[in-house]
């Protein structure tokens, strides 16, 4: 499929894909006129590439991390390294501390809002 299409069934633009290529995160093949040809399982991929940078992953772990993760074909994929498995793991125990900060602060504004309504 041509970028506009995967651009449109992902919902990510044209210009953040060819980031991805740039980055090593997504592989197209060329057609004899050089557009990019992209295989289905790239929509896969891309929302995966998706799902890793809402987590707070920059593209560089992401290109260690995608090897390690299976493709929706179920294809084999690598073994990640311990230092991965403990840098990732620290990632994911940043991530609760900010979901426990933010739960916090959530609690002192509705203590805030029922003090304001008279409550």
């Amino acid at each position: 499929m041509r970028i506009g299409e995967l651009a449109r069934r992902t919902g990510v633009s044209e210009r953040s894909l060819r980031y991805y290529e740039a980055q090593g995160l997504l592989r197209a093949e060329r057609t004899p006129g050089g557009h990019r040809d992209y295989a289905e399982a790239a929509v896969d991929r891309v929302v995966r590439i998706q799902e890793l940078f809402a987590a707070g992953l920059h593209s560089s772990r992401i290109a260690e991390l995608l090897p390690c993760m299976r493709d929706a074909d179920g294809g084999p994929s690598a073994v990640a390294t311990p230092k991965l498995v403990a840098d990732l793991t620290e990632e994911r125990d940043r991530i609760d501390r900010m979901i426990a900060d933010l739960e916090r602060s959530r609690e002192t504004l509705d203590e805030v809002i029922e003090a304001a309504r008279g409550r």
